[in-house]
């Protein structure tokens, strides 16, 4: 009998060891790893650059505490900075952590303002965490079933509709940010019209209000660029990263510029193993990597290929309504509950996902190959028939 707290539904797999987009079971089996550990995996497995890095690292000091000066911190928030346009940097360990870094900087920003209640204006379908606040901001109730109360201060609204932002915000004097994702990963691979987001930039200048991208799933190069947002050349006033930022090291950060810069001060927000220096040595590694072996567009090339295929092998197949992504973040929306898709993939030697109930979610590693994404389109497209056919 295991002693792990029932948390998870795993499948029945444990893996030994990797290479690049490939995973090998207990038994030597070999899987098509199309989904690189939820978009954390950036650099595949066992990247002789990375493991150098990390090796050499925990050989010096691992941990130290933010009580003392941290160089590769230092040297980090000077990469992100300048890949970002941003101004500030704080590190955390996860994607939710520096997701409820933005939410206390809005707050913090707000009260600063004389603001005694502030309140964030959050989207439908997306998903921040599964901390209490940003349980709370995430737009999913099924997650959220069994929480409650939950933490007040937000106001949904559906994505992707600036009328639906507009009618919120009029005659509101309590708003002080706007949160979401610019590709929403567990909502179904949801992408931002480009124009979207360009408007809520101007709302928020012409309202004096933060916008705060949570680009945790789709940012550092994902989407073929290194941050979702950046294809809609707009710039936000705060952004959340974590998943691959360490390729595999948990690490996340939270990003301030323009109003948001220098809201935090010294007591307002902490981490104990927030950005230590195991972590940042492999998130360094990791921005090294990207630029080194041009996976940016690495991703943008292989993305669409592996969505061309899919479209073309799935073309007129009845139940398939979508096939829609950016970069290495691909959506395949079915008519109907495809989570048997999960096990029947894994039989076949394939790690793939379904979110939102219906979408089948590829996130491969950024420097998966055409050989692989070829075989990928081979393997799954079968799959994909055979279910619809059989229901």
């Amino acid at each position: 009998m295991s002693h792990l707290m029932n948390t998870y539904g795993r499948l029945p797999v444990a893996f030994s060891h990797g290479e690049g987009s490939w995973l090998f079971d207990v038994s030597g089996k070999r899987y098509l790893d199309a989904l690189s550990g939820i978009a954390v995996s950036t650099l595949g497995h066992n990247h002789p650059r990375l493991v150098r890095a990390i090796s050499e690292q925990a050989s010096r000091v691992i941990h130290t505490s933010n009580l003392y000066q941290i160089p590769l911190q230092e040297a980090l928030s000077d990469k992100l900075a300048e890949r970002s346009g941003m101004d500030e940097v704080f590190f955390c360990n996860s994607g939710c952590e520096a997701n409820e870094a933005a939410i206390k900087l809005a707050r913090l920003y707000g009260h600063k303002r004389g603001i005694a209640e502030p309140v964030i204006v959050v989207m439908e379908q997306s998903f921040h965490g599964r901390t209490l606040a940003t349980l709370s901001a995430t737009g999913n109730k099924k997650v959220q079933l069994g929480f409650g109360p939950l933490v007040g201060g937000f106001l949904r609204v559906p994505f992707d509709d600036l009328a639906a932002v507009e009618r919120i915000l009029d005659g509101r004097a309590d708003v002080v940010g706007i949160l979401l994702e610019p590709v929403q990963g567990e909502g179904g691979i949801h992408i931002a019209q480009q124009a979207y987001l360009g408007a809520l930039r101007k709302l928020c200048d012409d309202r004096e209000l933060l916008l705060m991208f949570d680009e945790v799933q789709c940012g550092v190069g994902r989407t073929g660029k290194w941050f979702g947002h950046q294809h809609a050349e707009v710039k936000p006033d705060v952004m959340s990263l974590a998943k691959g930022l360490g390729s595999g090291v948990p690490i996340g950060a939270c990003l301030a510029a323009g109003r948001a810069a220098g809201v935090f001060q010294p007591g307002n927000h902490g981490s104990t193993f927030g950005g230590n220096p195991l972590a940042c040595a492999a998130a360094l590694t990791t921005l090294e990597v990207i630029d080194e072996e041009n996976l940016l567009a690495n991703a943008e090339r292989i993305g669409q290929s592996i969505r061309d295929g899919l479209a073309k092998a799935l073309e007129g197949v009845p139940g398939v309504l979508d096939i829609r992504g950016a970069g290495l973040m691909i959506g395949v929306e079915l008519d109907r509950p495809c989570g048997v898709l999960v096990g029947q993939a894994l039989d076949a030697g394939y790690l793939i996902n379904v979110t939102a109930d219906k979408v089948v979610r590829l996130l491969p590693s950024l420097n998966f190959s055409e050989r692989e994404a070829a075989a990928l389109v081979d393997g799954l497209a079968p799959l994909i028939k055979g279910f619809l056919a059989a229901q």
